[in-house]
């Protein structure tokens, strides 16, 4: 299934700009200056106190640093993580680190090229660690002796079902290139590789959709269950 630049903290994710035909579609997000006295913290921003928050942040993050952002989500990350092959710079990476910044992965984990388009992340890629592993020999090292079960997803003859799978806490999810998928590398070091069940008509669906499809199907096997168990 084939399935950052330093920029000041106020210039993170803007407004839309307004389009001279649709001006009722541009509203303005996030907040202005800090009006009255100022709070007392060192998760506070000064700069942003003193000219506005415009970020995409959630409102209990107005006005905090990055930094403290970024701090704070540390302390309850989820124990999956996502790595995505990036050897023809696949413009889907950007939308799955932002997936993945939405479900509160661990880390995102780029196999290949470095560099990767980050348009699709929406700034998200500030908040998210990413880290890179050159080849699939190197990313297959660092799993196994982080103790996670790799975890494929693609479409192959022996692809089990993810809607029936029980997923283990502590794994990695793998997706391929958008059209030749998995690599035959991960395929082989996968724990097992796991197809998502489709009705069109089209073979496979989006790399980046696939992607959020997987991490909620984590979320809701160790997040909801534990909630209502």
């Amino acid at each position: 299934m084939s399935h950052s630049e330093n920029t000041s903290p106020a210039q993170d994710e803007t407004t839309p700009a307004e389009t001279p035909e649709y001006p009722e579609l541009h509203h303005e997000v996030g907040v202005g200056p800090w009006e009255g006295e100022l709070p007392e913290g060192d998760h506070w921003d000064p700069e942003l106190l003193a000219i506005g928050d415009r970020r995409n942040v959630l409102d209990e993050y107005r006005y905090w640093s990055m930094d403290a952002i970024i701090a704070e989500l540390d302390t309850r990350r989820h124990e999956f993580h996502v790595a995505i092959e990036n050897w023809q710079h696949d413009m889907n990476i950007g939308t799955v680190v932002r997936t993945a910044n939405a479900f509160l992965a661990k880390e995102v984990h780029i196999i290949g090229r470095r560099r990767w388009n980050k348009r699709g992340a929406m700034v998200t890629d500030r908040y998210q660690h990413v880290r890179h592993h050159p080849t699939v020999e190197d990313f297959v090292v660092w799993a196994k002796g982080e103790g996670l079960a790799i975890i494929g997803i693609d479409i192959f003859p022996d692809s089990e079902q993810l809607e029936s799978y029980e997923l283990p806490r502590n794994c990695v999810f793998v997706f391929g290139q958008e059209g030749p998928g998995l690599s035959d590398e991960v395929h082989t070091a996968a724990e097992t590789t796991l197809s998502i069940e489709q009705f069109g008509s089209t073979r496979s669906i989006n790399a980046a959709s696939a992607a959020g499809i997987a991490m909620h199907a984590w979320i809701r096997r160790h997040v909801f269950n534990q909630r209502v168990s």
